[in-house]
Protein backbone atom coordinates (compact mmCIF):
# COMPACT_ATOMS: atom_id res chain seq x y z
CA UNK A 1 0.00 0.00 0.00
CA UNK A 2 1.11 3.43 -1.18
CA UNK A 3 1.79 6.12 1.54
CA UNK A 4 -0.51 8.17 0.14
CA UNK A 5 -3.12 5.33 0.28
CA UNK A 6 -2.45 4.31 3.96
CA UNK A 7 -2.91 7.53 4.77
CA UNK A 8 -6.18 8.72 3.07
CA UNK A 9 -7.36 5.33 4.19
CA UNK A 10 -6.12 6.06 7.67
CA UNK A 11 -7.81 9.90 7.85
CA UNK A 12 -11.33 8.41 6.54
CA UNK A 13 -11.50 5.46 7.93
CA UNK A 14 -11.50 6.76 11.22
CA UNK A 15 -14.02 9.31 10.51
CA UNK A 16 -16.24 6.83 9.05
CA UNK A 17 -15.76 4.29 12.23
CA UNK A 18 -16.72 8.14 14.38
CA UNK A 19 -19.73 9.17 12.07
CA UNK A 20 -21.30 5.45 12.23
CA UNK A 21 -21.59 5.00 15.76
CA UNK A 22 -22.63 8.76 16.34
CA UNK A 23 -25.50 8.52 13.70
CA UNK A 24 -27.06 5.19 15.58
CA UNK A 25 -25.89 6.32 19.13
CA UNK A 26 -27.99 9.21 19.11
CA UNK A 27 -31.26 7.66 17.81
CA UNK A 28 -34.53 6.95 20.15
CA UNK A 29 -34.35 3.19 20.20
CA UNK A 30 -34.11 0.13 22.46
CA UNK A 31 -30.96 -0.28 24.04
CA UNK A 32 -30.62 -3.50 23.02
CA UNK A 33 -31.18 -3.16 19.39
CA UNK A 34 -28.82 0.57 19.38
CA UNK A 35 -26.41 -2.03 21.04
CA UNK A 36 -26.81 -4.80 18.66
CA UNK A 37 -26.32 -2.19 15.40
CA UNK A 38 -22.97 -0.41 17.03
CA UNK A 39 -21.57 -3.88 17.96
CA UNK A 40 -21.49 -4.70 13.90
CA UNK A 41 -20.82 -1.42 12.42
CA UNK A 42 -17.76 -1.41 15.20
CA UNK A 43 -16.26 -4.83 14.52
CA UNK A 44 -14.06 -3.17 12.13
CA UNK A 45 -12.90 -4.11 8.95
CA UNK A 46 -10.99 -2.02 5.90
CA UNK A 47 -13.78 0.19 4.74
CA UNK A 48 -13.26 -0.71 1.57
CA UNK A 49 -16.36 0.72 0.18
CA UNK A 50 -16.52 4.07 1.50
CA UNK A 51 -12.95 4.66 0.60
CA UNK A 52 -13.52 3.75 -2.73
CA UNK A 53 -16.34 6.04 -2.91
CA UNK A 54 -14.14 8.92 -0.75
CA UNK A 55 -11.66 8.26 -3.27
CA UNK A 56 -13.53 8.66 -6.45
CA UNK A 57 -15.01 12.33 -5.09
CA UNK A 58 -11.54 13.38 -4.38
CA UNK A 59 -10.18 12.16 -8.25
CA UNK A 60 -12.45 14.90 -9.39
CA UNK A 61 -11.11 17.22 -7.76
CA UNK A 62 -13.98 17.77 -5.01
CA UNK A 63 -13.49 17.33 -1.29
CA UNK A 64 -13.98 13.89 -0.18
CA UNK A 65 -16.38 15.41 2.97
CA UNK A 66 -18.97 15.82 0.67
CA UNK A 67 -19.59 12.13 0.49
CA UNK A 68 -19.55 11.12 4.08
CA UNK A 69 -22.62 9.99 4.60
CA UNK A 70 -22.74 8.92 1.58
CA UNK A 71 -19.96 6.39 2.58
CA UNK A 72 -21.48 5.54 6.21
CA UNK A 73 -24.70 4.65 4.61
CA UNK A 74 -22.97 2.33 2.14
CA UNK A 75 -21.30 1.07 4.98
CA UNK A 76 -24.38 0.03 7.07
CA UNK A 77 -25.82 -1.69 4.25
CA UNK A 78 -22.51 -4.01 4.12
CA UNK A 79 -22.40 -4.31 7.68
CA UNK A 80 -26.45 -5.11 7.62
CA UNK A 81 -25.69 -7.90 5.12
CA UNK A 82 -23.08 -9.65 6.75
CA UNK A 83 -25.01 -10.20 9.86
CA UNK A 84 -27.83 -11.78 7.92
CA UNK A 85 -25.12 -13.28 6.00
CA UNK A 86 -23.34 -14.68 9.58
CA UNK A 87 -27.16 -16.58 10.57
CA UNK A 88 -27.74 -20.17 11.07
CA UNK A 89 -30.11 -20.10 7.99
CA UNK A 90 -27.43 -18.84 5.73
CA UNK A 91 -23.80 -19.38 6.26
CA UNK A 92 -23.79 -20.18 10.13
CA UNK A 93 -20.95 -18.51 10.75
CA UNK A 94 -19.78 -18.08 14.33
CA UNK A 95 -16.96 -15.65 13.67
CA UNK A 96 -16.84 -12.43 12.03
CA UNK A 97 -13.71 -10.14 11.74
CA UNK A 98 -12.55 -12.00 14.15
CA UNK A 99 -15.13 -11.46 16.81
CA UNK A 100 -18.49 -13.74 17.98
CA UNK A 101 -21.27 -13.00 14.90
CA UNK A 102 -24.10 -10.61 15.88
CA UNK A 103 -26.72 -13.46 16.29
CA UNK A 104 -23.92 -15.16 18.85
CA UNK A 105 -24.12 -12.46 20.73
CA UNK A 106 -27.55 -11.02 20.97
CA UNK A 107 -29.57 -13.45 19.45
CA UNK A 108 -31.07 -14.20 15.98
CA UNK A 109 -33.83 -12.17 16.31
CA UNK A 110 -32.21 -9.15 17.64
CA UNK A 111 -29.62 -9.68 15.02
CA UNK A 112 -32.06 -9.95 11.84
CA UNK A 113 -33.98 -6.27 13.58
CA UNK A 114 -30.23 -5.10 13.70
CA UNK A 115 -29.97 -5.98 10.07
CA UNK A 116 -33.22 -4.53 8.93
CA UNK A 117 -32.56 -0.91 10.81
CA UNK A 118 -29.38 -1.19 9.23
CA UNK A 119 -30.59 -1.30 6.07
CA UNK A 120 -33.60 0.74 6.36
CA UNK A 121 -31.55 3.69 8.20
CA UNK A 122 -29.15 3.93 5.37
CA UNK A 123 -31.42 5.46 3.54
CA UNK A 124 -32.54 8.22 5.64
CA UNK A 125 -28.76 8.92 6.53
CA UNK A 126 -28.14 9.63 1.94
CA UNK A 127 -31.26 11.81 2.19
CA UNK A 128 -30.18 14.06 4.92
CA UNK A 129 -27.30 14.94 3.50
CA UNK A 130 -26.28 18.25 2.88
CA UNK A 131 -24.49 20.28 0.01
CA UNK A 132 -25.86 17.72 -2.60
CA UNK A 133 -29.06 18.95 -4.96
CA UNK A 134 -31.88 17.05 -4.56
CA UNK A 135 -32.36 15.68 -7.89
CA UNK A 136 -28.31 14.11 -7.19
CA UNK A 137 -29.87 12.60 -3.58
CA UNK A 138 -32.98 10.88 -5.26
CA UNK A 139 -30.42 9.38 -8.24
CA UNK A 140 -28.11 8.13 -5.17
CA UNK A 141 -31.01 6.57 -3.41
CA UNK A 142 -32.35 4.83 -6.59
CA UNK A 143 -29.24 3.27 -7.29
CA UNK A 144 -28.56 2.62 -3.78
CA UNK A 145 -31.73 0.36 -3.88
CA UNK A 146 -31.05 -1.16 -7.03
CA UNK A 147 -27.53 -2.21 -5.84
CA UNK A 148 -28.59 -3.85 -2.78
CA UNK A 149 -31.86 -5.08 -3.62
CA UNK A 150 -33.02 -8.15 -5.60
CA UNK A 151 -31.11 -6.81 -8.72
CA UNK A 152 -28.00 -6.49 -6.66
CA UNK A 153 -26.91 -8.00 -3.79
CA UNK A 154 -29.91 -9.45 -2.75
CA UNK A 155 -30.50 -11.33 -6.13
CA UNK A 156 -26.75 -12.64 -5.77
CA UNK A 157 -26.61 -13.85 -2.18
CA UNK A 158 -30.20 -16.18 -3.12
CA UNK A 159 -28.36 -17.28 -6.44
CA UNK A 160 -25.26 -18.01 -4.02
CA UNK A 161 -27.57 -20.39 -1.60
CA UNK A 162 -28.97 -21.86 -4.22
CA UNK A 163 -25.77 -22.33 -5.72
CA UNK A 164 -24.06 -24.71 -2.72
CA UNK A 165 -23.75 -27.96 -3.45
CA UNK A 166 -24.06 -27.98 -7.17
CA UNK A 167 -21.39 -27.79 -9.30
CA UNK A 168 -21.97 -24.09 -11.17
CA UNK A 169 -20.47 -23.14 -14.37
CA UNK A 170 -18.09 -19.92 -14.62
CA UNK A 171 -21.47 -17.89 -16.09
CA UNK A 172 -23.28 -18.75 -13.35
CA UNK A 173 -20.19 -18.04 -11.00
CA UNK A 174 -19.50 -14.37 -11.88
CA UNK A 175 -23.46 -13.61 -11.98
CA UNK A 176 -23.25 -14.26 -8.21
CA UNK A 177 -20.28 -12.25 -7.72
CA UNK A 178 -21.38 -9.21 -9.62
CA UNK A 179 -24.37 -9.18 -8.12
CA UNK A 180 -23.52 -10.04 -4.44
CA UNK A 181 -20.06 -8.65 -3.82
CA UNK A 182 -19.87 -6.27 -6.98
CA UNK A 183 -22.86 -4.14 -7.26
CA UNK A 184 -21.97 -2.32 -3.44
CA UNK A 185 -18.35 -2.02 -4.77
CA UNK A 186 -19.99 -0.73 -7.64
CA UNK A 187 -22.20 2.03 -6.29
CA UNK A 188 -19.90 2.99 -4.15
CA UNK A 189 -17.54 4.46 -7.40
CA UNK A 190 -20.65 5.21 -8.76
CA UNK A 191 -21.77 7.47 -5.88
CA UNK A 192 -19.01 8.82 -6.26
CA UNK A 193 -18.74 10.03 -9.29
CA UNK A 194 -22.20 11.37 -9.25
CA UNK A 195 -20.98 13.43 -6.32
CA UNK A 196 -17.87 14.81 -7.72
CA UNK A 197 -19.88 15.96 -10.76
CA UNK A 198 -19.05 13.22 -13.70
CA UNK A 199 -20.40 13.30 -17.04
CA UNK A 200 -22.64 10.18 -18.35
CA UNK A 201 -19.36 8.77 -20.04
CA UNK A 202 -17.19 8.95 -16.90
CA UNK A 203 -19.88 7.57 -15.29
CA UNK A 204 -19.77 4.69 -17.33
CA UNK A 205 -16.20 4.45 -17.72
CA UNK A 206 -16.02 4.33 -13.54
CA UNK A 207 -18.55 1.37 -13.33
CA UNK A 208 -16.85 -0.34 -16.04
CA UNK A 209 -13.62 -0.19 -13.94
CA UNK A 210 -15.73 -0.90 -10.49
CA UNK A 211 -16.95 -4.38 -12.64
CA UNK A 212 -13.39 -5.36 -12.60
CA UNK A 213 -12.44 -4.03 -9.20
CA UNK A 214 -15.62 -5.76 -7.89
CA UNK A 215 -14.72 -9.62 -9.61
CA UNK A 216 -10.66 -9.11 -8.53
CA UNK A 217 -11.99 -8.45 -4.69
CA UNK A 218 -14.08 -11.78 -4.58
CA UNK A 219 -11.78 -14.03 -6.37
CA UNK A 220 -9.01 -12.48 -3.84
CA UNK A 221 -11.72 -13.67 -1.04
CA UNK A 222 -11.70 -17.17 -3.25
CA UNK A 223 -7.99 -17.41 -3.21
CA UNK A 224 -7.87 -16.73 0.62
CA UNK A 225 -10.20 -19.21 1.60
CA UNK A 226 -7.72 -21.66 0.58
CA UNK A 227 -4.42 -19.60 1.49
CA UNK A 228 -5.50 -17.46 4.38
CA UNK A 229 -5.36 -17.73 7.87
CA UNK A 230 -7.86 -17.80 10.55
CA UNK A 231 -5.93 -15.19 12.29
CA UNK A 232 -5.60 -12.25 9.47
CA UNK A 233 -8.83 -13.00 7.74
CA UNK A 234 -11.48 -12.93 10.79
CA UNK A 235 -13.39 -16.21 10.23
CA UNK A 236 -13.33 -19.75 9.42
CA UNK A 237 -11.12 -20.71 6.39
CA UNK A 238 -12.10 -23.13 4.38
CA UNK A 239 -15.60 -22.71 4.88
CA UNK A 240 -16.45 -22.60 0.99
CA UNK A 241 -15.18 -26.13 0.52
CA UNK A 242 -16.93 -27.03 3.98
CA UNK A 243 -20.31 -26.02 2.04
CA UNK A 244 -19.46 -27.52 -1.35
CA UNK A 245 -19.41 -24.03 -2.91
CA UNK A 246 -18.27 -23.50 -6.25
CA UNK A 247 -15.50 -21.14 -6.21
CA UNK A 248 -12.92 -19.72 -9.01
CA UNK A 249 -9.89 -22.29 -7.92
CA UNK A 250 -12.73 -24.74 -7.57
CA UNK A 251 -13.58 -24.24 -11.53
CA UNK A 252 -10.31 -22.69 -12.35
CA UNK A 253 -7.97 -24.55 -10.47
CA UNK A 254 -6.14 -22.32 -7.36
CA UNK A 255 -3.19 -20.98 -10.45
CA UNK A 256 -6.19 -20.44 -13.28
CA UNK A 257 -8.00 -18.08 -10.23
CA UNK A 258 -4.83 -16.10 -10.20
CA UNK A 259 -4.56 -15.63 -13.61
CA UNK A 260 -8.45 -14.74 -13.68
CA UNK A 261 -6.99 -11.84 -11.11
CA UNK A 262 -4.55 -10.52 -12.57
CA UNK A 263 -7.11 -10.28 -16.01
CA UNK A 264 -9.65 -7.48 -13.98
CA UNK A 265 -6.28 -6.15 -12.51
CA UNK A 266 -5.31 -5.40 -15.84
CA UNK A 267 -8.36 -4.10 -16.98
CA UNK A 268 -9.51 -2.24 -14.20
CA UNK A 269 -5.98 -0.06 -14.66
CA UNK A 270 -6.45 0.14 -18.30
CA UNK A 271 -9.89 1.96 -17.99
CA UNK A 272 -8.37 4.32 -15.34
CA UNK A 273 -5.90 5.09 -18.11
CA UNK A 274 -8.94 6.30 -20.17
CA UNK A 275 -9.78 8.50 -17.72
CA UNK A 276 -9.03 12.29 -17.67
CA UNK A 277 -9.10 12.02 -13.67
CA UNK A 278 -6.64 12.00 -10.79
CA UNK A 279 -6.93 8.26 -10.17
CA UNK A 280 -3.77 7.33 -8.36
CA UNK A 281 -5.31 6.48 -5.39
CA UNK A 282 -8.21 4.51 -7.50
CA UNK A 283 -5.12 3.05 -8.88
CA UNK A 284 -3.41 1.69 -6.02
CA UNK A 285 -6.41 0.56 -4.54
CA UNK A 286 -6.79 -1.88 -7.01
CA UNK A 287 -3.00 -3.13 -6.02
CA UNK A 288 -4.66 -3.62 -2.13
CA UNK A 289 -7.63 -5.42 -3.12
CA UNK A 290 -5.67 -7.72 -5.61
CA UNK A 291 -2.53 -7.95 -3.16
CA UNK A 292 -4.27 -8.05 0.36
CA UNK A 293 -3.95 -11.01 3.14
CA UNK A 294 -7.07 -10.49 4.74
Amino acid sequence: MTTNLRSFMTEYKAIIDKELVEQIDYLSIPTSLKESMIYSVSAGGKRIRPVLLLATIEAFGKSPALGIKAAVALEMVHTYSLIHDDLPSMDDDDLRRGKPTNHKVFGEATAILAGDALLTYSFEVIASMKDILPQTKIELVRLFAKAAGPEGMVGGQVADMEGERKTLTLEELEYIHRNKTGKLLQYAVVAGAIIGGASKEEVRLYKEYAEHIGLAFQIKDDILDIEGTEDKIGKRVGSDVNNDKSTYPSLLTLEGAKEKLEYHRNEAHSILHKTSQKTVLLNDLIEMIVSRDH
